[in-house]
């Protein structure tokens, strides 16, 4: 694995950095600063190294092809690099900082020409740029003059072969320039390794899928089969497996096209799904509307002098139960290794929090085991529930996590490198 660290050409030169400043903004404010504070390891040890940092990075969407001129520049009105530039000073306080507007041609020729060993240059958002998520050859090619060198620190973006991401390392690679992994992938690489690819050690191995939507995890899904001891399930895509085994779900989300699938899963035995649940007759909590449920996921519980199997008719399931609690907290105190992606409860209502904390306090209790988040709303929940500093590791990319995973270790922005 080529790292900054054991590539020895990387100083003395123009490095480009791929790093992944796609912060949430609130109109021109960085609400959470995390994602730039992560890349300067990276950034402090290329300056060390006497190199002049160019920044690239993509921030939120530009949906080209599909909206007008004028959408377009609302677009990248709201999403202009610009904001991120003067938190990305005030991190690198003693270093002389600059940003570029232009993303191609001769503004951006200058821009980098220009800066001296020691300094930084910001680069507008790469997706002002059509070509960056097509990987346009022509466009990576331009990038790559720029510069004699690369380091990918986007784990973020690893999984998309963008022009940024993977066009450019490519080229320079062909010429025979450094090209390396930085600080940030690096430590992601290594920690999701471990899920990859478990030794004896790591068993019994435990994953928690939560999230909307079995399709959208059939490939994760597939592969932690082959891998875990394990699958706790839970969230909405619960409820595709329950209808899957003839359990009535109420007004809770399925899909129908995936029923079989599900069963398919179910059969292989290794799946843990929810006894209970917390359901209510309204996604929007109020309390002088809404009644809240535990209901057994099994024939014979009494629901206004009924018998049913599952969740009555106008009820939905939003968080898990105290029983699924208590039948999950004792599969994960089993475990030696943990890979925890999606929540498994509405947790960003209060009253559906129980069980999505439930699972941070379970996984961090269990001192003997090596804990994953894969990124997401999971490491968001575990962040704001204050859990997050006692996983063995947080990811800060969720798709290129559940990828990485799917694709046994590989993803482009990996794989280029070497």
């Amino acid at each position: 694995m080529h790292t900054i660290e054991n590539t020895s050409a990387l100083h003395d030169i123009k490095v480009l950095v791929r790093v992944d400043f796609n912060v949430p903004l609130k109109g021109e404010e960085i609400r959470d600063n995390n994602r730039i504070v992560a890349a300067l390891p990276t950034i402090n040890y290329l300056l060390g190294k006497n190199n002049a940092v160019v920044l690239m990075s993509h921030l939120g969407k530009i949906k080209w092809g599909k909206v007008d001129d004028a959408e377009i520049a609302n677009e990248k009105a709201k999403n202009n690099m610009e904001f991120v530039y003067p938190e990305l000073k005030k991190l690198l306080a003693g270093h002389t900082v600059k940003f570029c507007a232009a993303t191609h041609g001769d503004e951006l020729k200058a821009a980098i020409a220009g800066l001296k060993l020691g300094e930084v240059l910001l680069v507008q958002n790469t997706r002002y740029e059509k070509g960056e998520s097509k990987n346009d050859a022509t466009l990576s090619k331009e990038w790559a003059s720029y510069v004699d060198g690369f380091v990918m620190d986007a784990f973020g973006s690893a999984h998309r072969a963008h022009a940024s991401t993977y066009g450019v390392p490519e080229v320079l690679k062909a010429e025979g320039k450094p090209v390396a992994l930085g600080f940030l992938m690096e430590k992601e690489v290594k920690n999701l390794t471990t899920c990859v690819a478990p030794t004896d050690k790591d068993h019994p191995y435990i994953a928690i899928l939560g999230g909307f939507k079995v399709s959208d995890k059939i490939k994760v899904i597939e592969s932690l089969l082959k891998k875990c001891d394990k699958i706790l399930i839970g969230g909405a895509m619960t409820y595709t497996f329950k209808k899957a085994l003839g359990m009535s779900i109420g007004t809770s989300p399925v899909e129908e096209d995936q029923l079989d699938y599900a069963k398919k899963c179910y059969d292989t035995g290794k799946i843990v799904l929810p006894v209970d649940c917390i359901c209510a007759n309204t996604f929007d909590y109020d309390p002088a509307v809404t009644k809240i449920l535990t209901v057994d996921t099994v024939p014979g519980n009494e629901i206004g002098g009924a018998s049913v199997n599952g969740i009555p008719d106008g009820f939905e399931g939003l968080d898990v139960g105290p029983e699924t609690v208590a039948l999950f907290d004792a599969e994960i105190a089993k475990a030696r290794l943990i890979f925890w992606n999606g929540p498994v409860g509405v947790f960003e209502k209060e009253q559906y929090q129980t069980g999505t904390k439930a699972i941070c306090k379970a996984i961090t209790a269990n001192k003997l085991a090596f804990s994953v988040i894969g990124g997401g709303d999971s490491a968001a929940a575990a962040k704001e529930f204050g859990y997050a500093d006692k996983f063995s590791h947080v990811s800060t990319g969720g798709g290129a996590s559940l990828e990485m995973i799917e694709n046994d270790g590989h993803l482009p922005g990996i794989d280029v490198i070497g």
